[in-house]
């Protein structure tokens, strides 16, 4: 085995624990972090401030990636937490929302149930089982499905653009893929 061989294994592995503790430290703050009262704030603010700081932070993980010697293991390591991120933090919103106007959902939503209409509309699934009912519940849920696709879109493809100009500053001189 060379020694980049095993290099590019340590990394990789380290890349796997480094999403996994990422992953289960998100899901313990969404679980733990007391936040099953009213805001007297609004959770739209604090949606809009939390989709602000994501976006810093993914200007910052590009920004990593085209400095990194492994830029696709960053990339995924980018994606792997800004999606976790993105999902949470609007399962979070869907559960203030709720708390602070009781019926703007089929069902008053517990954590896990704001969590699981999140993920649902995350991925497009839409069961049924749990409605946006009111209209701030239903333009929330919009913003969601907006960011969503604005993730999907436009954040991968700069994470993409991040690991190419990295490949092109590692290896200047080579061919074009």
């Amino acid at each position: 085995m060379n020694k980049a061989g095993g290099s590019d294994r340590r990394q990789a592995v380290l890349s796997i624990a480094r999403v996994l503790t990422t992953a289960g430290i998100l899901i313990a703050c969404y679980y733990l972090l007391p936040f099953d009262s009213t805001l007297t704030t609004g959770p739209v603010l604090v949606l809009v401030g939390c989709l602000a700081g994501l976006t810093l932070l993914l200007a910052w993980q590009i920004r990593r990636i085209t400095l990194s010697p492994w830029p696709g293991l960053r990339a995924v390591e980018a994606l792997a937490l800004s999606i976790p991120l993105v999902v949470l933090l609007f399962a979070a919103v869907y559960r203030l929302v709720d708390l602070n106007a009781p019926g703007s959902y089929s069902e008053a939503l517990s954590r896990t149930d704001a969590l699981y209409f999140s993920v649902t509309v995350f991925s497009t699934v839409g069961f049924g089982d749990i409605v946006a009912r009111s209209e701030p519940a239903r333009l929330l849920t919009t913003g969601q499905m907006t960011v969503n696709l604005l993730l999907l879109s436009v954040a991968v493809r700069l994470i993409v653009n991040a690991v190419e100009q990295a490949k092109q500053q590692q290896d200047p001189g080579g061919d074009p893929p």
